[in-house]
């Protein structure tokens, strides 16, 4: 199957790529590289600022349309899959779905779908834009409402979702706000993470300081929790300052974040999620405690009976501060989160795994 796979959140997209070709497909992943995290792509496609930016970016693209037929699926991962306007990105989709077999819509973060459904309906008990029935009104739920409710981005996504083949959820969250809406071809298909042959050795943290780690996206720091989850952190350091030691990364690109990340014992990410992202799975991999969101329904959506690796926290200070304080004070936790970590990863998302179900879904479409 030759694929096409435009766009990149947190090297899903690329990470995919690499399982359709172990199983001996074609892959060309397209994309920005999501920005300062700079994933690996094999055509580049990102914007410099200003005028003159936007113009050689609508070059490069028209120079590399002739290039984006043929492919019986192509994928993108969201609805604004380019850096242009929604108008602009229309005509594209429109190019893209007339000389390519099937097309396929990512439901891997903001979009439309995500942001009413989480301000109208609220099937989750909290979101990033609602807490129980009020809605969040910190400046980026403000800015996204305004960016896609009532725009030509909530039209263009309605145009994609009703017009595409499929529609992929990486996460619960997601999935939960396709699903109703476009029961038929809507798909639960977790995210791939390359998992190693060998399991990474444990190391049960006795005898040394536990060392948390945490990376901050300064423009997305409220929206996302992880002010919280800083303050959290560096109040229990403070209190245990010969028990705990902190790691600190600000919007660092991916490969940059991964060897900070190596040695840790735990990662805080995402307060108000309820399943671990990209992120935090490529932490669990190597055996890296995720503090974070694990709810029940991230479990069933799974089938996952018996492993509980996540500690799950409540969107607040105070459930972060009491389960970071619970691992300093048990550290004879840690060994059995670890191993579990691990093997979660392996059963539910090793990207030969996943790629294998969206070939499934791609199929049968």
């Amino acid at each position: 199957m030759k694929i096409l796979l435009i766009g990149e959140y947190s090297n899903v997209h690329n990470t995919l790529a690499e399982g359709f070709r172990a199983l001996g497909h074609e892959a060309t992943v397209v994309s920005n590289g999501d920005f300062w995290k700079n994933y690996p792509r094999d055509i580049d496609l990102s914007r410099s600022t200003g005028k003159w930016g936007g113009i050689g970016y609508v070059l490069r693209l028209l120079k590399i349309l002739p290039r984006l037929r043929g492919y019986d699926v192509v994928q993108v991962i969201n609805p604004m899959f380019l850096e242009l306007k929604a108008e602009r990105i229309r005509p594209v989709y429109k190019y893209l779905r007339k000389h390519n077999k099937k097309v396929f819509l990512g439901a891997f973060g903001m979009d439309y779908y995500w942001v009413s459904t989480c301000c109208n309906e609220k099937p989750l008990r909290y979101s990033d834009f609602n807490m129980g029935q009020e809605l969040r009104t910190n400046k980026d739920a403000l800015t996204e409402r305004a960016d896609w409710l009532g725009t030509e981005k909530e039209r263009l996504n309605k145009e994609i979702a009703e017009d595409c083949d499929g529609i992929i959820a990486g996460l619960y969250e997601y999935w939960v706000c396709y699903e109703p809406k476009f029961p038929q071809k809507t798909k639960f298909i977790p995210f791939p993470i390359k998992v190693e042959d060998e399991n990474p050795p444990i190391d049960d943290a006795q005898g040394r300081p536990l060392r948390l780690f945490i990376g901050i996206n300064k423009t997305r720091s409220e929206y996302k929790g992880t002010d919280i989850m800083l303050k959290a952190a560096q109040d229990i350091v403070a209190k245990y300052r010969e028990r705990v030691e902190l790691r600190v990364a600000e919007s660092l690109p991916f490969a940059e974040y991964t060897q900070m990340m190596q040695n840790s014992d735990a990662i805080l990410d995402q307060l108000y999620s309820y399943t671990p992202s990209m992120n935090p799975l490529e932490a669990m991999k190597r055996g890296i405690i995720c503090i974070g969101g694990g709810e029940p329904e991230n479990y069933e959506i799974l089938g996952e009976k018996e492993l509980r690796p996540i500690v799950n926290v409540e969107p607040n200070y105070e459930s972060v501060y009491h389960e970071l304080e619970q691992l300093v004070l048990h550290p004879e936790r840690i060994a059995k989160l670890k191993e579990q970590s691990i093997e979660y990863v392996r059963r539910h998302h090793d990207h030969l795994g996943v790629a294998r179900k969206y070939l499934d879904f791609y199929t049968s479409q």
